[in-house]
């Protein structure tokens, strides 16, 4: 596995990790970003959301400056993972993930004595669904906005969600849903990403995708136990997501916070809820203040549950 220049430039490295065949044309791969940095003892793995890939230089270089090597996962058929011939951003079975998670960890535990799984949305939700699996093999979590219930409505909910479970299992790529545009605009004009991994307008939003999350939902609804720490962080509103408001970069105009904080006392015994004021979807493309607001809470936690040198 060769480390070659990341298109984020010097100091940053990539590494492509071979996985299983799961029955796509070609064979699946993720992809590890490193930050290059002094080694320390201490990691931290990050986990990106949906329609999302790792961009966010600015988190990787707090965390290095405060004593930790950084990593940076893009899961397969996401980001720097997409290949041509593979449906983009549509897992059907979120369990398939836990591969390229669990390879990454066993790179960083070859060299660090600790190891911080850090995600953000739908990654949030996987990490959730990993860390609750595994037991002991990683020291902390910290999660951005996790994506740990629907945000919709009753219909939607009650009615809508329940077929596109059966659909999804005979027609996983049908397609059942499309993400409104006005927060990818808002965060695309202050950050400049790459469009071709992270369309304004996402991928399309398949039946088996929907399925998979709601089926993930339901295990954090009845309680997970994660036996290491874990870190909740979301803003303190909710923000419409189906229009254009000035306050997009200013509320989480994608989820629901109050979903968020009353799923984040479900996942384990010893989790820390913390409101970032202002806060966006992802609060670390927050505006300034607001995002150094919320790297230092996830250093305050991280310097209080890891032992220090």
């Amino acid at each position: 596995m060769a480390n070659d220049v990341d298109v984020l430039g010097p100091g940053w490295t990539v590494t492509t990790l071979p996985l299983r065949p799961d029955g796509g044309t070609p064979d699946p791969v993720a992809t590890l970003v490193r930050r290059v940095a002094a080694p320390s003892r201490r990691a931290v793995l990050y986990v990106h959301g949906f329609v999302d890939y790792f961009f966010q230089t600015h988190v990787g270089d707090a965390l290095v400056g405060a004593g930790y090597d950084f990593a940076a996962l893009d899961l397969r058929d996401f980001g720097r993972s997409i290949r041509p011939g593979r449906r983009p951003n549509a897992p059907t079975d979120l369990g398939a993930l836990a591969e390229e998670i669990d390879a990454a960890v066993r790179l960083l535990r070859a060299d660090h004595d600790q190891v911080v799984l850090m995600a953000h949305s739908m990654g949030g939700l996987v990490a959730s669904l990993w860390a609750d699996a595994r037991p002991g093999v990683v020291d902390a979590v910290v999660l951005n906005s996790p994506w740990l219930d629907l945000r919709a409505n009753w219909f939607e909910r009650a009615v809508a969600a329940p077929l596109i479970d059966v659909v999804g299992r005979f027609a996983p790529s049908l397609r059942a849903a499309r993400l409104g545009k006005h927060y990818g605009e808002a965060l695309h004009a202050e950050w400049g990403y790459d469009l071709a991994w992270k369309p304004i307008e996402g991928f399309p939003v398949t039946a088996g995708f929907i399925r998979a999350v709601r089926r993930g939902h339901a295990r954090v609804a009845r309680g997970l136990a994660i036996d290491v720490p874990v870190l909740v962080l979301a803003s303190d509103a909710t923000g419409p997501d189906d229009r254009w408001h000035e306050e997009l970069l200013t509320t989480d105009s994608v989820l629901d916070v109050a979903h968020i904080a009353s799923r984040a006392v479900r996942l384990g015994s010893d989790v820390t809820f913390v409101e970032v004021p202002g806060g966006a979807h992802d609060l670390a493309l927050s505006p300034s203040p607001t995002r150094e607001r919320y790297l230092d809470e996830v250093l305050r936690f991280l310097a209080g549950h890891l032992e220090q040198d």
